[in-house]
């Protein structure tokens, strides 16, 4: 099958759940025979036709990422009913290519990743409205920005953002049912974001393909990284804004009541773009930044326990995915465990309170047989239920309902 990929950048490398989510359906699909074109934004000196994905793709076309200011965004904001989100990677440049690729390109399916690329979807529809498309959204947007506004609302200090992510969820309700309207399909990556996208479209093609990774990629390095004896560790884009949150909640609130009965402890906050409030927490003793890092897997096989305290947020946790193939014994949110089968998230220590979070990384650190409980399980979980072995051909199901395979 001839496939067009849209996505707002680059999936490679594998530094965000949204490339490691897109790399590994494209890697998927090109293994089964699919003849991929990719067409993304991409800043990077190092072309992306240098990276994994040559092999995957039969061509990639490239643009340089939009640019908008911020008094652009806030004109917007005040003299427009539209979500932010509709145009942040809008480019004429982009869009007229897309509008040739799916006039003269032959291609049997568009699949669009994440509402940030579905901008395109009405280019497509325009010129070929008989061409199949399916969007791909990695979360329930607008209810993820509700979230968030119930969470920062709490804080007058955040109380601007707060207000920000209650207009955008509004408006990116529409938007987001227009989108999910349009496309032939709709994928959600849980139960729960499959509930929320159900309502926008009366028909049964919503459909669940949770994100997954290839476990067997997940191997203990030759020499193990020394990050102490009570290493907790955090993994993310660190300007993305539930990872802060999480950051600054388990910090402010959590992280105390731990080194009281561990003074020992450590804390690696661990990816790629920390912005201030991040960058500021390394001036607190025990406390590492990061940073980028070629590769989390180190700082996954040295961590002591792997921490997700996120509040907010939605889809399937490639994080805690990554961290139970690395044999890690977690602690987490609600949240953070949501859209993984219970069965799974048996495998791990929730807890949605600051207290009852802290007592149990602090029980886990003081208990090794405990830790290994939890570790020794959790690598065949995932490779029964997440691995893009076991995922793939729920995707190529999907695509038979559309009359497409």
């Amino acid at each position: 099958m001839r496939t067009l990929f849209i996505t707002a950048s680059i999936p490679y490398p594998l530094a965000s759940g949204g490339a490691i989510r897109t790399f590994g359906i494209i890697k998927g699909l090109s293994e089964i025979g699919h003849r991929i074109t990719l067409i993304s934004f991409h800043d990077d000196e190092k072309p992306a036709q240098e990276t994994p994905l040559a092999d995957l793709c039969e061509e990639i076309i490239t643009f340089p990422s939009p640019r908008r200011s911020t008094a652009q965004r806030i004109q917007q904001l005040i003299f427009s009913n539209q979500a932010d989100i509709a145009t942040r990677f809008y480019s004429q440049a982009f869009a007229d290519k897309v509008s040739n690729l799916a006039q003269t390109g032959d291609f049997e399916l568009v699949q669009v990743e994440a509402i940030e690329a579905a901008c395109y979807i009405p280019v497509v529809k325009s010129v070929n409205p008989n061409l199949k498309i399916i969007f791909d959204t990695f979360n329930a947007e607008a209810e993820l920005q509700k979230v968030i506004y119930q969470i920062d609302r709490q804080d007058i200090k955040k109380l601007p953002k707060a207000l920000y992510s209650l207009v955008q969820s509004q408006r990116i309700y529409q938007y987001e049912g227009d989108l999910c309207r349009m496309a032939d399909a709709v994928i959600a990556v849980s139960p729960e974001d499959q509930a929320l996208l159900n309502d926008y479209r009366k028909d049964d093609k919503t459909f669940i393909v949770p994100s997954g990774i290839t476990v067997d990629d997940y191997q203990p390095p030759s020499e193990k990284l020394n990050l102490g004896e009570k290493a907790l560790v955090f993994t993310g884009k660190m300007d993305y804004r539930p990872n802060v949150d999480a950051m600054l909640w388990f910090v402010e609130s959590i992280w105390g009541k731990i080194k009281k009965k561990h003074t020992e402890a450590k804390l690696y906050i661990v990816g790629q773009k920390p912005n201030a409030k991040i960058q500021a927490l390394a001036e607190q003793p025990d406390i590492i930044v990061t940073g980028w890092v070629d590769s989390v897997s180190p700082y996954l096989f040295g961590a002591t326990i792997y921490i997700a305290p996120l509040r907010m947020g939605s889809g399937t946790r490639l994080k805690l995915l990554e961290a139970m193939a690395s044999g890690c014994a977690i602690v987490a949110t609600s949240i953070a465990a949501a859209g993984l089968l219970d069965n799974v998230k048996s495998m791990m220590q929730i807890a949605d309170d600051e207290t009852q979070f802290a007592q149990f990384v602090s029980e886990l650190l003081a208990n090794a047989r405990s830790r290994e409980n939890l570790q020794n399980q959790t690598r065949a979980a995932v490779k029964a239920h997440y691995d893009w072995g076991v995922l793939i051909p729920n995707l190529v199901k999907v695509y038979e309902e559309i009359d497409l395979g």
